[in-house]
């Protein structure tokens, strides 16, 4: 078994990363997990939260995502994220446009709620809290983003 992957991160905007690895950390939906050479195949919706990348010479790279999937295979993981920034990027005041989008999400469901159902509020309460989860994670004010009327 070959002891690297192929990692590759895109965005709608921009190609993030594309590295050989020897391991990817994922903020999965359904909890956190880690996918190493050999992974069994697997798709994966992620959650906002950090992509953390160990390189083969043991360096660290981290990716500040809002959701996506990732497909995990033995030798690759392609990860498509809605929103991907490299950790240093991700500024206040780009962490508060996420935010503002989070809430605006959150407040779009509410309105609709007996339109789009109970499940839809619940998910993007959660979306909202993972947000604010991975602000504080960073050190940044979850609590400085304006909230949409």
């Amino acid at each position: 078994m070959a002891d690297t992957m192929q990692f590759d991160l895109v965005s709608p905007e921009r190609k993030l990363v594309s590295v050989p690895v020897r391991e990817v950390r994922l903020p999965g939906n359904d909890g956190d997990l880690t996918a190493m050479p050999g992974h069994a195949p697997a798709i994966v919706t992620l959650r906002p939260g950090m992509v953390v990348l160990l390189g083969t010479d043991g360096a660290q790279q981290e990716f500040a995502v809002t959701g996506g999937f990732a497909e995990i295979n033995a030798d690759s993981v392609s990860l498509l994220a809605e929103r991907g920034h490299p950790r240093e990027e991700v500024t206040q005041e780009v962490f508060d446009e996420m935010m503002h989008d989070a809430h605006r999400a959150h407040r779009s469901a509410q309105d609709r709620r007996e339109h789009v159902g109970e499940e839809v509020v619940t998910a993007a309460v959660k979306l909202l809290g993972d947000m604010q989860a991975l602000g504080s994670h960073i050190g940044l004010d979850p609590n400085s983003a304006t909230v949409p009327d």
